[in-house]
């Protein structure tokens, strides 16, 4: 199993120069790589990242001179990524879901990151070896045992990381399990997950805590963005010519660091409050069931959509997916369009009146008092027994007969696993994953 260890650096001043000299790099090469591949196709060629890598590789010297001061692994990765990335392009879209070209790596707008490969980097305790600066102290050391396959070093709000992939043997990945129950968990936005056992978890909500000091640091950076274009001579609000650079204040500096610290804050509240909770839930039972959400048509609700984002939905299905196979957890996703909320979980009558407002109703069959979020839980987890209940009753719920799954918009309501999931080769697909101490 393919596993990520993600552990904060403390470089020097001299080893930071370094770092973003060296990500400044690897997006100057991905640009140029994707600038060549769009003229090449354009002209009628059918481009190919190694082939580029030649190409490059022929001229860089000449070109950048400067790159000799770099690693070579940081201008010689982004081709493998380009590459990696048109394929998942047209992948998706001979699957028929939504795909989006590369896309073009703008300084301060992207990810700063460059890979290291597995020979030219070595791991001492809390300290790491890289090329070009030599020995890096790091806050943790190494927690997986395994074949070390690569790093990549990136800067999150003046903070730089090391993610180091291992590949871990099987048994030594596997985690015990404490608890072997069976749970049904329902997402929601008061409380991010209600369990079949009745157990709610209320969400930090991170951003709506933040919120009012992130907009006063927003309108900070805007003003002070908009008074370097006024020195500039540019109008106010007018879009600025491609190519265009601004003079870089200290004080926008600092505004901006101090806007990226309170968003990177946000996040780590949020991803801490979701791995604690994904990992109770695995270490606690042997099967959990979850629904397929449509996170990306849930947040078209203006509505909604910041609340939605602020507990991460996303994120929850992610880190189930992979904490489910460490924990030898059976995860089963019920289909999106599994109607949990609308069947009564005490006879299977299925409620067509309900409404998102709606928080509690009560069955008009059997008269059970249901709390919507516990009911889909509690329906959930039936997904997970040998029967494969809900039973639906065939009065007053869309004429399903009894003991079959209630059909909605004429598809039968499908539950698949997602452990041990196989691929088009037949053989168990191989994932990586970016795991936590939890």
């Amino acid at each position: 199993m393919h596993l990520t260890h993600k552990i904060a650096l403390r470089p020097t001043a001299a080893q930071v120069d370094y770092f973003v000299r060296a990500c400044g790099t690897a997006r100057r090469v991905w640009n140029w790589a994707l600038d060549e591949w769009v003229k090449q196709h354009a002209a009628g060629g059918k481009p190919n990242a190694m082939a580029l890598k030649k190409q490059f590789n022929a001229i860089k010297y000449d070109l950048y001179p400067w790159l000799k001061d770099i690693h070579r692994d940081a201008h010689a990765q982004p081709f493998a990524h380009l590459g990696k990335a048109w394929s998942t392009f047209f992948a998706d879209i001979k699957a028929g879901r939504r795909a989006h070209e590369p896309r073009f790596k703008k300084k301060g707008r992207c990810r700063d990151s460059f890979y290291v490969a597995n020979d030219k980097f070595s791991l001492d305790g809390k300290q790491i070896r890289l090329p070009k600066i030599g020995a890096v102290a790091m806050t943790e050391a190494l927690h997986f045992e395994g074949k070390v396959l690569g790093a990549t070093v990136s800067r999150s709000a003046e903070r730089w990381f090391v993610a180091i992939q291992v590949d871990v043997p099987e048994h030594q990945a596997l985690r015990p399990r404490a608890g072997h129950g069976v749970v049904g968990v329902d997402l929601g936005i008061k409380a991010a997950a209600i369990t079949s056992a009745g157990d709610a978890f209320e969400a930090p909500r991170p951003l709506k805590a933040a919120l009012r000091r992130l907009k006063i640091r927003s309108r900070r950076l805007s003003r002070q963005l908009e008074a370097a274009k006024a020195a500039a001579g540019f109008a106010p609000g007018a879009r600025l010519p491609k190519g265009t650079r601004l003079p870089v204040s200290n004080n926008r500096r600092k505004s901006t660091a101090t806007l990226a610290r309170l968003h990177h804050r946000i996040a780590n509240i949020r991803v801490d409050f979701t791995h604690k909770l994904t990992t109770k839930l695995c270490r606690e039972n042997q099967a959990v069931v979850i629904e397929d959400l449509n996170v990306k048509g849930m947040l078209a609700n203006d509505r909604l959509s910041r609340a939605i984002s602020d507990v991460g939905f996303g994120l929850f299905r992610q880190q189930m997916a992979y904490k489910a196979q460490r924990y030898g957890v059976r995860l089963v996703v019920a289909d999106r369009w599994y109607p949990s909320s609308r069947l009564c979980s005490a006879c299977g009558w299925k409620n067509e009146a309900l409404t998102l407002k709606d928080r509690e109703w009560t069955c008009a069959d059997c008269g059970t008092r249901h709390d919507r979020d516990f009911n889909a839980a509690c329906n959930l987890k039936r997904l997970a027994t040998e029967t494969a209940l809900p039973v639906a009753r065939p009065s007053g719920n869309g004429g399903a007969t009894a003991g079959e799954v209630p059909a909605v918009a004429g598809k039968v309501t499908p539950v698949r696993d997602e452990c041990g999931q196989q691929g088009a080769s037949g053989q168990e697909e191989r994932r990586e994953y970016l795991c936590s101490p939890f």
